[in-house]
């Protein structure tokens, strides 16, 4: 069972890993969140975190600060 888990979440890091390289930011992004969301479900607490992972957390960390900084959203309208 173990290994299972172990193999699907190789899997699912290479597939976002190859999916990212043609992809938007944006679609990086939500790539990015969606393999942070799996891992957080399949890894328990306390397990360190592969490279792949640290990586998606430092663009959703990038992102929000972007985003916190923007004023309009992304058709350009008035955030505020």
């Amino acid at each position: 069972m173990m290994r299972s888990l172990v193999t699907a979440a190789t899997l699912l890091a290479l597939i976002a890993s190859v999916a990212q390289a043609a992809a938007g930011e944006r679609d990086r992004l939500n790539a990015c969140k969606g393999l942070v969301d799996r891992a957080a479900q399949a890894q328990p607490t306390g397990k360190p975190d592969d490279a792949e992972l640290q990586k998606c957390r430092q663009i959703i960390r990038e992102w929000t600060l972007r985003d916190s900084r923007m004023s309009v959203d992304e058709q350009g309208r008035p955030l505020r």
